[in-house]
């Protein structure tokens, strides 16, 4: 995950390394995030952790995710590289409560029982904490400079901010113009989501349609083979893709595959790091899939594609946010407006209605309009209202544990109601979190962070 002389830590790992022209990164929100080094043996490293202590005990596949399993590894490996305690320093931040809030952030206090439990350790150590920032409500980035040791703890987005930027105000036939000129997602593409929503379908005649498109079909046996899907086997071809992964999993590929080309058309506004938008929809999708599998509240291939589409929208503001962005980064850090209060104040529209205004051009199902108008506030959601708490969920999931891919704050404030709605109670959150599949924590986003 190497871009220049940076590497992204994700959540739920940790990078060390010798002395050595290299930032180490991570963004955190709920998370927290510890960078520790030793000056004299030349040694350093950070871990952005997710969980204070795993859900289960009998099952820990991914340990480096908690606090209680994760830091006392990567403090080993760290004096096992020749670090001691005496000469080591310490740099703590993270485990934000990432508003606007509600009761339930309170008491479920994830990050606060995060950096507890990391404080705990830091002190059994008798290890020197030079910085600590946790807490608070916002997004941070926390970097290491391998050649210096010098941690800095910045909020998310300020490296973007200029002081003198031109602020330009689009006026609403702008943005309708930006609507009719963008490039559409493919035919094959449209084809399979109406497919998926009505489950009708002959795989074979769809494999026909896809060998159409040779973009396509190079995109998602790209897709098939990796990081964060691939199998142990090198899949090859199409046909060996449907052997191999089934006919559901294959359309899912297809779909993903085909909108890589169409978030590609966003630049640096909403995204924090470049294909920002793309890897947080793919990690919504994969999340939105496991919990309708979870809950059997939604079809899972459905709940997939109306994860990786719910913010279609912004792939048409993106180039005005980016010239707004100072204003946007203010209101949203500074005044603490909620996102979409944000977006219509600078915009006079938010990424929801354009995005559904969209969906309805390209004739998408209803499904999918609905859960991209309302997955922001999935209470008012009519007919497929499950599939759309479901969606906000992962959206929430991502934007809290897995942050600095975009600029995207959701609310919490009716958030015990959202999970009854799918079945779930406030008490089982943490367990939610445990349930985000590391893969995409570890894939994003490729990663092409800017520095």
């Amino acid at each position: 995950m190497i871009d220049a002389n940076r590497y992204h830590v994700a959540a739920g790992s940790y990078h060390i390394d010798t002395q050595k022209p290299m930032i180490l990164e991570a963004y955190l929100g709920t998370c927290v995030g510890v960078a520790l080094y030793d000056p004299a043996a030349g040694i350093g490293g950070l871990i952005h952790l997710l969980l204070p202590e795993p859900i289960s005990i009998a099952d820990v596949s991914h340990p480096e995710k908690y606090a209680s399993t994760g830091f006392p590894a990567f403090l080993q490996a760290l004096y096992d590289a020749g670090a001691s305690a005496e000469n080591t320093k310490a740099t703590v931040a993270g485990g934000a409560l990432v508003g606007p809030i509600d009761d339930s952030d309170l008491e479920l206090d994830i990050g606060g029982r995060t950096t507890d439990r990391v404080m705990q350790l830091i002190a059994a150590e008798n290890i020197q904490v030079k910085q600590l920032e946790t807490g608070g409500f916002f997004t941070c980035r926390l970097t290491l400079d391998m050649s210096t040791w010098e941690c800095r703890i910045e909020p998310a987005g300020f490296d973007k901010l200029s002081a003198d930027a031109d602020i330009k105000i689009p006026d609403p036939n702008e943005i309708n113009r930006s609507i009719k000129d963008l490039q559409p997602i493919p035919q094959v593409a449209l084809k399979i989501l109406r497919i998926i929503n009505e489950e009708l379908y002959e795989i074979q005649s769809v494999t026909e349609e896809i060998r159409k498109d040779q973009v396509i079909s190079a995109r998602t046996l790209q897709l098939c083979n990796s990081v964060m899907f691939a199998s142990r086997k090198k899949i090859e071809s199409l046909d060996h893709a449907l052997v191999m992964l089934g006919q559901h999993l294959l359309l899912k590929f297809v779909i993903s595959a085909s909108l890589n080309n169409f978030f590609d058309q966003t630049g640096m506004g909403y995204s924090l790091c470049k294909g920002g938008i793309y890897h947080h929809a793919v990690g919504t999708a994969v999340i939105a899939e496991k919990l309708a599998d979870l809950t059997g509240k939604a079809e899972p291939s459905l709940a997939y594609t109306a994860g990786l589409l719910h913010d279609i929208g912004k792939v048409v503001l993106d180039q005005f946010i980016n010239s707004a962005f100072p204003l946007f980064y203010r209101e949203l850090n500074e005044e603490g407006k909620n996102f979409s209060e944000v977006e219509k104040q600078v915009l006079g529209t938010d990424h929801t209605e354009v995005g559904a205004d969209l969906a309805q051009n390209w004739s998408f199902p209803e499904s999918l309009v609905e859960t991209i108008r309302y997955h922001h506030k999935p209470e008012n959601a009519v007919k497929h209202y499950e599939l759309v708490h479901i969606v906000y969920l992962a959206d929430l999931l991502m934007s809290r544990f897995h942050t600095g891919l975009e600029l995207e704050r959701l609310d919490t404030e009716t958030l015990s109601a959202r999970l009854e709605t799918i079945g779930l109670s406030i008490s089982e959150f943490p367990e939610l979190v445990d349930h985000i599949p590391i893969k995409v924590l570890e894939t994003s986003p490729e990663l092409a962070l800017i520095g």
